[in-house]
């Protein structure tokens, strides 16, 4: 994980700045709030945002291999994936602050937005190119999380022809509509048993 200061780094570790300067720790909160919400105003749903995030983030608050982690954990478990990755990433960057700080830069965009937008549409509800706007959405956004998902399996290793069965397995099970979350548990679970060291 690469501290985004040139001069002294102030990512946490442990229970302790690094660097105790008080300036260096508004900065990192500073600059995770400021992701956070550039990734919120330039993405368009919470797995669509994934690529945009990765780009933001490895190698300047998170390592590869704990972004993946992130993404898988926040798959499991209940809730927004979007907030539980803005949470991890904060945390590893910032500790609890820092989990706060780029919880708030992804909650906050949306929410103004969406409060604008229903007003708007509210009033624009009965016009035929909305519905037609949504509709072409649809594709561009279908593809962008197909490549998300690929970099991702790239990045993560792939585990040979072992993660591939893995993912056909759960690619079959998803078209028999299974429970996504109990997939990727599934699918960790056989990954202990088939991709250790």
């Amino acid at each position: 994980m690469g501290c985004p200061r040139r001069n002294g780094c102030c990512c946490w570790k442990g229970q302790r700045w690094r660097n105790h300067d008080r300036l260096g720790r508004v900065n990192i909160l500073l600059q995770l709030f400021w992701t956070f919400i550039k990734v919120n105003l330039l993405s368009t749903s919470g797995p669509a945002s994934v690529g945009l995030l990765y780009h933001e983030t490895v190698g300047r608050f998170v390592t590869e291999s704990q972004f993946v982690q992130a993404v898988g954990l926040s798959s499991v478990l209940p809730g927004s994936d979007a907030l539980q990755l803005a949470m991890y990433i904060g945390y590893a960057a910032g500790g609890i602050p820092g989990g706060l700080a780029a919880l708030l830069g992804s909650i906050l965009p949306p929410t103004l937005i969406i409060l604008g937008v229903t007003v708007v549409l509210h009033r624009l509800r009965r016009e035929a190119w909305v519905g037609s706007f949504v509709k072409g959405l649809t594709p561009a956004i279908s593809v962008l999380m197909v490549f998300t998902a690929w970099k991702i399996f790239e990045k993560g290793g792939g585990g040979g022809w072992a993660g591939w069965l893995i993912g056909v397995l759960s690619l079959a099970a998803m078209r028999l509509n299974a429970p996504e979350r109990l997939v990727v548990l599934a699918a960790g679970i056989v990954g202990i048993f088939f991709l250790s060291p």
